[in-house]
């Protein structure tokens, strides 16, 4: 087996090499004047089972293009096998049409990836778990609770721990790091959101009065719903509020709204790579989902199974 990497996440990539004790396929992925991408793998690819690692987030456009250019590299050098390990799989907010005349992206950019040539998918926490249905290949949607929980336990085990889903949607999501939690109890954020990138607060559904919240969702991009939740949470009487995503978009202005939030403190997975300038908040912490993604994509090439990673 071989692994590969796009440029946009190379300490990943590199952590995850280092785990697995398999040096990164020499490749060179460079850019024309006019910014084509051109790719040249450097070391024989015939019949190997390929993981080529590349998020497709921030240039989110230019990341995937690697993505897919990446691929076709490889089929055209008769790789026998590619996967594409996609830690945050970018456009999975557009998997439905929330109005007339709107695309349905997730599923574009599926047809993509297969069409370029990848025989199998691998992720970590799709937006919507329906998502998977979009490829028309094998794809493994792995979980970031594990590695959550963990780290909760070892940080938090001794508080009085309730979970909070930012919104209805995420309750799946709350109560599966809840049971992991020791069954910790569930509270849910009720909120109206008049526009993109907007929300508002409405009601706080459970027990929050002396708690310690901890705030879970999958993608945190504006930061806005988040640092609300967090301040009716503690307007509610929260203890302390945290927050654990398992992708650290932080567009924008997200990262100073942050550090001026109510929250005690963000915790994202380095499924994105963050500029320097994002790292150096004081309340923001990463968690690295390397071992997980490793041991996945060790298993996958052992034909072995995936989701005992979850027993």
């Amino acid at each position: 087996m071989k692994l590969l990497a796009g440029n946009s996440n190379l300490p990943l990539a590199r952590a995850i090499s280092d785990y697995l004790e398999l040096p990164l396929t020499e490749v060179s992925v460079r850019r024309f004047a006019d910014e084509e991408i051109f790719v040249e793998v450097h070391e024989n690819v015939r019949g190997e089972d390929v993981f080529v690692l590349q998020s497709t987030a921030y240039p989110a456009n230019d990341n995937l293009m690697e993505l897919l250019i990446c691929i076709d590299a490889l089929r055209r050098a008769s790789a026998r096998r590619i996967t594409a390990v996609v830690p945050y799989f970018g456009y999975a907010r557009q998997d439905r049409k929330p109005g007339p005349r709107t695309p349905i992206s997730a599923k574009l950019v599926a047809n993509i990836i297969t069409t370029a040539g990848a025989d199998r998918v691998l992720s970590v926490d799709l937006h919507a778990g329906q998502i998977q249905g979009f490829f028309d290949i094998p794809t493994d949607n792995l979980y970031a609770a594990p590695v959550m929980s963990a780290d909760i336990l070892a940080r938090w085990a001794d508080r009085a721990i309730t979970v909070v889903s930012p919104d209805v949607g995420g309750v799946v999501r709350a109560r599966t790091l809840a049971k992991r939690l020791r069954n910790a109890p569930l509270a849910i954020v009720d909120k109206r959101r008049e526009r993109a990138g907007e929300s508002e607060v409405m009601n706080i559904i459970g027990e929050v009065e002396g708690r310690f919240c901890v705030l879970v969702d999958d993608i945190v991009d504006s930061a806005g719903t988040l640092c609300n939740a967090a301040a009716a949470l503690r307007a509610g009487g929260a203890e302390e509020v945290v927050a654990y995503v398992s992708h650290g978009v932080l567009s924008g202005g997200a990262a100073a709204r942050v550090a001026k939030s109510e929250l005690a403190e963000l915790v994202v997975t380095d499924s994105i790579c963050m500029p320097d300038a994002v790292k150096e908040v004081a309340n923001l912490r990463q968690l690295t989902i390397a071992p997980l993604l490793a041991e996945a994509i060790k298993r996958i090439a052992d034909e072995s199974s995936v989701s005992s990673l979850f027993d």
